[in-house]
């Protein structure tokens, strides 16, 4: 197994459940974490819990293709490149079809989907020229197989399942890795605003999942898990 202590990782997603907790795990581990987010008192908070210094942390929208640039260039310049990648950031908006608009819809990709796209965008070339690299998505168990209401969800994360295999065609004569977590339901702040009658006693825990990521970072380079999935025990749907 690889060593944590002194990779250079960054972890979108650091103002969310799993990605908080993801943070801890790995600077408790000894990385040198960089970590952004959208929710800036969250993120503070994230930070301060890790001793994570300010100069490496940055609030991030990253639907927005300026921001996602500049905070990139800035990684990069800070850190002269980086190990990890880890994608821990997206949106679920659940609803029936009926009740879902355009709006949602569109939001869901650019999140779920185009933010992904524009992050690897931003950090693959400096991978490539350094020749080695991981990046880790998390498309969740909804990126694999359907269940009603997530017409938009499932839309943005099969997309993102889609764009990752694809990318890991480009780059199989590289030593960038690329892996996938499919999580299924977690006990988490993603939950909070949908309306939907669930039992999250029953789920995932949230340090559960973060330890997944964990593990996932300390892969062999001899060799990759292409892909990872976890449901709770009472709800397997593959």
């Amino acid at each position: 197994m690889e060593k944590i202590k002194d990779k250079k990782i960054v972890l979108v997603g650091a103002s969310g459940t799993i990605g908080s907790r993801t943070a801890k795990l790995l600077s408790a581990g000894g990385a040198d974490l960089y970590i952004t987010g959208h929710k800036a008192e969250r993120l503070k908070q994230t930070a301060m819990d890790c001793g994570i210094s300010a100069n490496k942390v940055f609030e991030l929208d990253i639907t927005k293709e300026d921001q996602v640039q500049t905070v990139t260039d800035a990684i990069l310049h800070q850190s002269g490149g980086i190990d990890i990648l880890i994608i821990a950031s997206g949106i679920g908006i659940i609803k029936p079809i009926e009740l879902l608009t355009t709006e949602d819809f569109l939001k869901s990709l650019a999140v779920n989907l185009t933010g992904p796209f524009l992050l690897i965008k931003g950090f693959l070339p400096a991978m490539k020229e350094q020749k080695k690299g991981l990046i880790i998505n998390i498309p969740g168990i909804l990126g694999k197989t359907p269940m009603a209401g997530a017409v938009a969800y499932s839309a943005s994360k099969y997309g993102l399942n889609g764009m990752m295999k694809s990318l890991r065609e480009e780059l199989k004569r590289t030593e960038i890795r690329i892996t996938q977590l499919f999580l299924g339901g977690v006990d988490s702040n993603f939950w909070n605003e949908i309306d939907l009658r669930v039992q999250r006693d029953k789920m995932i825990q949230a340090e559960e999942a973060a330890k997944a990521i964990w593990f996932l970072c300390q892969q062999p380079v001899s060799g990759v898990v292409s892909e990872m999935v976890i449901q709770p025990f009472n709800h397997q749907v593959i």
